[in-house]
């Protein structure tokens, strides 16, 4: 079976759980990228099977417009603001146009993990977002020790580097919203650090989508209305094993007449 870069493959030693994308190939080793989850690995071809991909997020969002029903014939919305830090840029494209199709505003920085320590500042106080997203690439290296040792993961002390210097800026929670954390992320760190929502619980993999998707929810649901949390993180990939948070409120001023 002949792979080459960009096909799309699963890993028969992983029971074929994640679809990668073939994005490099050197000395026999492939190079892949998770499609659905924030992931990198390497394999070599024997442990590879080609499929088919198809993109999956007008499931998310369906799911957000058949919770979220907005009476558009008397009433005008403004959304909260969105501004989506992410260390990788072809999420962060994925993330941005599901912004869009779901109607709300979203400003996307492609910052690596551990610069957005230094810069988010910059841009919070540029462009003064209700929502604020820090996120990327993680992982647990549970050969290095405990889970709750933060430096035992790839990028967790940077997440929640990040999300201090956000509450620096902002630190009320109902003010601003910060959503943080990538796959295997330390949780309670970053919500003990001021994370509103954060992964992940089980450090288990998100889905690429997962932050937005908590995002867009917060974006889209009236001022001063209590957000169910359990419900919304049913509404993630992985539910309350991938994300978790603080109950809180929407973010999105309601007028009239439209």
């Amino acid at each position: 079976m002949e792979i080459t870069k960009d096909d799309y493959v699963v890993r028969l030693s992983y029971n074929c759980d994640v679809i990668f994308k073939v994005i490099d190939i050197k000395d026999d080793i492939y190079y892949l990228k998770g499609i659905d989850v924030r992931l990198y690995a390497d394999s070599e071809l024997s442990d590879l099977k080609k499929v088919d991909y198809k993109n999956d997020d007008s499931l998310f969002e369906k799911n957000i417009e058949d919770k979220l029903i907005l009476d558009r014939d008397n009433y005008f919305y403004l959304p909260g603001k969105i501004l989506h830090f992410d260390g990788d840029n072809d999420y962060l494209k994925r993330c941005l146009d599901f912004y869009r199709r779901t109607g709300v505003f979203a400003v996307g920085k492609n910052i690596k993990e551990n610069d957005l320590p230094k810069q988010i500042g910059k841009y919070l106080n540029e462009i003064k977002p209700d929502i604020v997203i820090i996120t990327g690439h993680d992982a647990y290296y549970k050969n290095k020790g405990a889970e709750n040792d933060i430096n035992n993961y790839q990028n967790s002390l940077n997440f929640v580097k990040s999300v201090i210097n956000a509450r620096k800026y902002e630190k009320s929670h109902e003010k601003l919203v910060i959503v943080a954390g990538a796959c295997q992320s330390n949780y309670e760190e970053l919500i003990k650090a001021g994370a509103n929502y954060a992964s992940s619980p089980k450090r288990i993999n998100i889905h690429a989508l997962d932050p937005a998707i908590i995002a867009v929810t917060v974006a889209l649901t009236e001022r001063n209305k209590i957000i169910d949390l359990i419900d919304l993180l049913q509404r993630t990939k992985y539910g309350h094993d991938g994300m978790g948070g603080i109950m809180g409120t929407g973010l999105m001023y309601v007028g009239y007449p439209r």
